[in-house]
């Protein structure tokens, strides 16, 4: 330590003098018994401190739980970055990635992994910017292994427990309450800490920084969750029907666990095999661990959420979910929502990301005073790189607007605000085969299997913003089958494409480089650009249900075969602008093999009451506008 902190009096204050001077800042003068200090310019801090000499550790403590079941409690590994000046005093709050996949799938947008070059035990490769860009500004950052992935023992349990107390343990030592040690042995204390830890991620990593939230430990102050999922049956499942399923639960577990221990982890996965309910899909105590939401009410620390509304792996009712729970129990928040898939903030709208990352880093770590809370809550992109800002979502003047599906004399039925006059019935058979393109495309002409309705072209912009409902009345002549639902704009326009390769970005070959390098690891990533396309329609949202699941995801109850029942359930969150001139259409199916991974077999024949049938759209301006535009 002592040569670190020679290293920091004699390098780093020459680094601060040159980076403020460029910056227009007079350099303070430092009384030698004064710890340093961050420097704040414009409402940010400031690129002060050295990256090349920050010091590095890597870093070991016993967890409270036995993934594996060998007797041994679990041990969580990670490695750490802070700037050199810790040693001479400066409190560094701490940024936290948690992640199963630093050996394995790797992070961000160039698959990056962590990576000790020289067998010395400390990374020399660090994935992804944070370091680079925070470490200078007086952070430290920690990139966390998942409990029995890479460097930490046991064995993944995908969301359980293990899982998502994994980052508890080490916001734990920061804050005195657990023990860690080095490579020797020997115990390191974290003396240097501020008391304040923020965690961040995408996916996988978003999720972990969401179940360590929702357990109310001390010291997370904030977290940044990226397109993670908040309930994992949600993820797996949708209102009874299994869209992943042939245990993908397992399957994922297995994704991320180092190759050598595979093997080994074999018997945790079957244990998570037998008990993943895929003959069923129905929800189990299993899920119960698995499940965020519920869990909300203990969250202390702010949320700045993250999501693309055309993400089709973590789907849009992970974030839309958390997000109601969070407003319910008025946590302080900020929302972002894009038109891509599965894709970070850092390669859709990157330079503003930063920013916005920076500022609200050190406003909820740093205590720096920047008004970021001030600002509307709520950041959309409406179209490619065309954003807006919003005081809330769902978008304040939203009200829930029952749409009801009309017959039709030839072809398509039509879409209107009253229901119809007499008692009509629509009559389709179930197709485990039908494709999505077969489902949406000739919505004018009737098809065996599959019902359509069609707005008349709207006189007026119609705006959805929330969580679309489809209630309907029917019958089917099976004792099982399910039912699926799909909002769907007609028109051309240009849109994100989102289904393309990419999820709707386009990686280029330049670069640009967000804060500073040593010889072996630089903040420079490849730049991206948004791909777009022109089509005659959009798949504006959609939803499905297992019929046996019409009273709750919990039990399953068989139909009486032509008994007609009253089914209800959601389509995925949305906010969308249908313009002027389009039509909207609402497609009724019942198995959506591109939804899920087991059609029903039964191919029920399907009556619905049209008089008793609707979709309740969340229209900003209720019923007055949906009138206005013509429905």
């Amino acid at each position: 330590m002592a040569t670190v902190g020679t290293r920091w009096r004699t390098g780093v204050a020459v680094l601060s003098a040159t980076v403020l001077a460029a910056l227009g800042v007079a350099p303070q003068a430092q009384a030698a018994d004064t710890p340093p200090s961050i420097v704040v310019q414009d409402g940010v801090t400031q690129p002060v401190f050295g990256y090349a000499d920050a010091i590095r550790e890597r870093l070991f403590i016993d967890s409270t739980f036995d993934s594996d079941n060998d007797g041994l409690r679990d041990i969580i590994a990670f490695d750490l970055m802070r700037p050199a000046a810790t040693a001479q005093g400066l409190k560094a709050p701490v940024v936290m990635d948690a992640s199963p996949y630093y050996s394995t799938v790797c992070r961000g947008n160039e698959s990056e992994c962590k990576a000790d070059l020289d067998g010395d035990g400390l990374l020399d490769k660090w994935p992804l910017f944070y370091d680079n860009y925070f470490v200078p500004r007086g952070y430290a950052v920690i990139l966390l292994d998942m409990v029995g992935t890479n460097n930490s023992t046991g064995c993944p349990t995908t969301n359980a427990n293990q899982d998502n107390l994994s980052a508890k343990q080490a916001i734990n030592w920061l804050n005195g309450r657990a023990t860690a040690r080095n490579a020797a042995g020997e115990i390191v204390k974290a003396d240097w800490h501020n008391g304040k830890t923020g965690m961040i991620g995408k996916s996988y990593d978003g999720s972990l920084a969401m179940a360590t939230a929702v357990t109310g430990v001390k010291g997370l102050t904030t977290v940044v969750p990226i397109s993670g999922p908040t309930e994992y049956y949600d993820y797996v499942r949708s209102n009874g029907v299994i869209t992943r399923g042939n245990s993908y639960v397992s399957s994922l577990a297995n994704t991320v666990t180092n190759p050598e221990r595979r093997d080994y982890c074999k018997p945790v996965r079957d244990a998570i095999g037998v008990a993943d309910g895929d003959e069923h899909g129905d929800y189990t105590s299993f899920w119960n661990e698995r499940s965020y939401v519920k869990k909300v009410p203990n969250v202390t620390a702010s949320v700045l959420l993250y999501h693309g509304l055309n993400d089709d792996n973590v789907r849009p009712d992970h974030f839309s979910k958390f997000w109601y729970a969070l407003a319910e129990n008025n946590v302080p928040r900020k929302l972002w929502l894009s038109q891509e898939g599965h894709v970070d903030p850092f390669d859709s709208r990157r330079a503003v990301w930063v920013s916005t990352l920076h500022r609200w880093f050190d406003f909820w770590l740093q205590g720096v005073a920047n008004g970021i809370m001030d600002e509307p809550r709520v950041d959309l992109e409406r179209s490619a790189d065309v954003w807006e800002t919003h005081a809330d979502w769902p978008i304040p003047g939203k009200a829930d607007t029952e749409v009801f599906l009309q017959p039709g004399t030839t072809g398509a039925g039509g879409l209107g605000l009253v229901p119809t006059a007499k008692p009509a019935t629509g009559a389709f058979q179930d197709s485990r085969t039908q494709s999505q393109n077969t489902m949406i495309l000739n919505p004018d002409v009737v098809q065996p299997n599959r019902l359509a309705f069609l707005s008349e072209p709207l006189s007026a912009p119609l705006h959805i913003s929330g969580t679309p409902t489809v209630q309907l009345r029917a019958s089917a002549d099976q004792t099982d089958t399910n039912l699926g639902a799909i909002l769907v704009d007609y028109g051309t326009d240009e849109r994100v494409a989102h289904r393309a390769s990419g999820e709707g970005i386009i990686t280029l070959t330049t670069e640009d480089c967000w804060g500073q390098s040593s010889p072996t690891d630089d903040g420079c990533y490849k730049q991206t650009a948004k791909r777009v396309a022109t089509a005659d329609y959009e798949l504006v949202t959609k939803g499905i249900m297992d019929a046996q699941n019409r009273q709750s995801i919990r039990v399953a109850v068989p139909l009486v075969p032509g008994e007609s029942y009253n089914f209800s359930f959601p389509l995925l969150p949305e906010d969308y602008v249908f313009k002027p001139g389009h039509r909207i259409g609402v497609i009724i199916v019942a198995s959506y093999p591109q939804y899920s991974s087991q059609a029903d077999t039964t191919a029920a024949n399907l009556q619905v009451a049209l008089k008793s049938s609707n979709i309740v759209l969340p229209v900003v301006g209720g019923t007055a506008a949906a009138h206005a535009a013509g429905l």
